[in-house]
């Protein structure tokens, strides 16, 4: 790797983690490199529109320029892309939000997002980021990733965002084989308080597990009711099926063609 740019990455990346607003201090000592180091790296970052300086603190934010480049990736991505029309079919028929996300490290990344159709004031989730294991879009994508990729994500940092969180590597592992055999994945309350999902991964062409379609909201509307659940379960793995089709995979069941 190239050191500067890896160390212009991790600047970035402490921005988005630690942030809104740091300075030089304050990233040098999160990285573990130089003041000067980190000015330096900051005013070429700058330059080009990826951190702002606050000119009353004189910290650095994240700068326009990183919403242009997640903007032209979202463009790039034909899951997306292919989605928006399933995404919105199935907040019609299940009348819950529909998010698409993912895999991106040990996080699942939000790429599209289709409104509950009623309800109060909804928020744009697009460009979020969940650790994988708190939500079932990211166990939907892991449950059929590689043995290798599964073995390194079980035994990667498993933070607990709620008293509900499951953290057990052992437990999530049964959790993935679970998903495996029934094609779907549950969470609920894992990722936040009083928040349920129910969600299917999505092949490719190749057969490979490319990312996620669930339904999120509220667990009392989401998994209290038996009837509901699975009702919801058939529409999110339905869903999943053809937007596959779509994407090249075979007629087969996915999660059996992914198996």
């Amino acid at each position: 790797m190239v050191q500067s740019v890896h160390r212009a990455v991790r600047v970035l990346r402490e921005l988005s983690t630690a942030g809104p607003r740091l300075g030089v201090t304050e990233l040098a000592e999160r990285i573990g490199i130089a003041k000067p180091t980190v000015h330096a790296l900051l005013r070429t970052l700058e330059a080009e529109g990826l951190v702002r300086q606050d000119r009353e603190t004189g910290k650095y934010l994240l700068g326009p320029g990183l919403l242009q480049l997640g903007n032209s990736y979202l463009d790039t991505q034909e899951l997306r892309t292919r989605s928006v029309t399933w995404a919105d079919a199935l907040a019609t028929g299940t009348g819950e939000a529909v998010w698409v996300a993912v895999l991106a490290g040990d996080h699942v990344l939000v790429v599209h997002h289709a409104f509950r159709p009623e309800g109060a004031v909804q928020i744009l989730e697009v460009g979020a980021s969940i650790p994988w294991h708190t939500c079932a879009l990211g166990k939907a994508v892991v449950a059929f990733q590689s043995s290798a990729q599964r073995a390194a994500l079980l035994a990667g940092e498993l933070g607990r965002l709620t008293g509900r969180t499951l953290t057990d590597p052992a437990a999530l592992a049964a959790q993935l084989e679970e998903v495996r055999g029934i094609g779907y994945a549950t969470e609920e309350q894992e990722a936040a308080l009083g928040d349920a999902g129910i969600a299917s991964a999505v092949f490719d062409r190749s057969g490979e597990a490319v990312g996620a379609v669930g339904v999120v909201g509220p667990v009392e509307r989401l998994l209290a009711d038996d009837a509901v659940r699975q009702q919801h379960a058939v529409a999110v793995r339905e869903v999943a099926r053809n937007l596959s089709r779509e994407l090249g995979a075979g007629r087969g069941t996915p999660w059996q063609a992914g198996a």
